[in-house]
């Protein structure tokens, strides 16, 4: 049985999307655009920088857009060049283009089996458009092709009207309630939870839905994270772009895998040096283990579900990968030199954008070029 090396969530660089979800951080932002980023980088560069033998081992890739992961037509070349490695990899969509759906089904079973769809139910956008029988005939592909999937809903106060509808239509046509996320507010520095509701109140109308991962999420949102984490080294984020790989979202130190493939990669843990004033995506990075001294629930529990006739959203494989933890497979040491890094970083950036802060303040045309973003 395969075992997790690391944790790799990757982000594609794309704001186009297909649906306009009120609750979206795109949409709170404004950055909707249907523009498609350009991948410069062939496949086969992508299944070289990754390689099991470069990474230490099997590795959990997830890949998530800014707008819709599949999207582009180059993503699905990129996801066949990870699991050629070996890798599984999990991909974050609203289950509505079809043909990409159908392009993953012709990949080899071995490939498919490790193929793990995270499929955002946006209710209110497919009640709008009247496409539910489009995104029901889209799991059922899934299904189909032996893929594992998992179904969520982003909960919002304009949804609370159709609860008993939702719960409805999910066990007729899934067999099974969906997993329900938590919504920020990214509007505001501190991403409080995006609702009107007190957090008493959101907990009991969305725990009706006995979801593990809304569960785990709520009993660590808002909390900022002291204890040591492995993050840079058992986990990292990484531009699937651009190969930036950084320790996560908010660090200073980074490093571009894509530039020299054939060398090793240096992972450097960010201990507790960590800004985020809590965990973003803790679901993830916390459940497989990124803070071996929390004690977490396991990954698969937060994302399967148990239908009515018996069948399961995992396969079995699947399933497997998603009950380890990271420590498993890796040494907790804690080195001093990822200390001195993590500062000399930290050290760097600060008299980075105080320059750079000083320049728009005399210059008020500066605008920093895309090497320095």
């Amino acid at each position: 049985m395969d075992k997790m090396k690391r944790f790799i969530d990757c982000g594609v660089g794309t704001f186009a999307c297909n649906l306009r979800c009120h609750y979206c951080y795109v949409a709170q932002n404004f950055l909707f655009t249907q523009k498609v980023p350009t991948f410069k980088y062939p496949p086969a560069l992508i299944g070289k920088a990754l390689s099991k033998e470069r990474l230490g081992g099997v590795c959990m890739f997830n890949i998530c857009a800014s707008g819709e992961t599949l999207i582009p037509h180059e993503i699905v070349e990129y996801v066949r060049a990870i699991l050629a490695q070996g890798h599984y990899v999990m991909i974050v969509t609203n289950g509505m283009l079809t043909k990409r759906i159908k392009e993953f089904a012709e990949f080899p079973e071995e490939y498919r089996k490790r193929l793990f769809f995270k499929v955002s139910f946006h209710y209110l956008e497919l009640k709008r458009l009247n496409k539910f029988d489009l995104f029901f005939a889209n799991i059922d592909l899934m299904r189909e092709m032996k893929a594992s999937f998992t179904i969520e809903v982003t909960p919002s106060d304009e949804l609370i009207p159709y609860i008993d509808e939702l719960k409805e239509i999910s066990l007729k046509r899934l067999g099974a309630l969906p997993h329900i996320t938590v919504a920020r507010d990214e509007s505001k520095p501190d991403y409080p939870l995006l609702t009107k509701l007190s957090k008493e109140d959101y907990i009991k109308t969305w725990g009706q839905f006995d979801s593990k991962m809304f569960d785990f999420k709520m009993s660590v949102f808002g909390q900022k994270r002291n204890e040591y984490c492995y993050a840079g080294n058992w986990t990292c984020t990484l531009n699937l772009l651009t190969g930036t790989m950084k320790q996560c979202y908010m660090t200073n130190y980074f490093t571009n895998i894509y530039k020299h493939p054939n060398k090793p990669i240096k992972f450097v843990n960010i201990g507790k040096g960590c800004k985020a004033p809590h965990c973003h995506n803790a679901h993830a990075f916390l459940c497989f283990g990124a803070i071996p001294e929390l004690k977490t629930p396991y990954y698969y529990e937060l994302r399967n579900r148990v239908c009515v006739d018996g069948t399961e959203w995992l396969q079995p494989e699947m399933k497997a990968f998603m009950s380890c933890k990271l420590e498993e497979e890796n040494e907790q040491s804690r080195p001093l030199s990822d200390v001195i890094i993590n500062k000399f970083y930290g050290f760097v950036y600060f008299i980075f954008w105080n320059i750079r802060n000083a320049v728009k303040m005399i210059d008020k045309s500066y605008k920093p070029s895309e090497r320095h973003k």
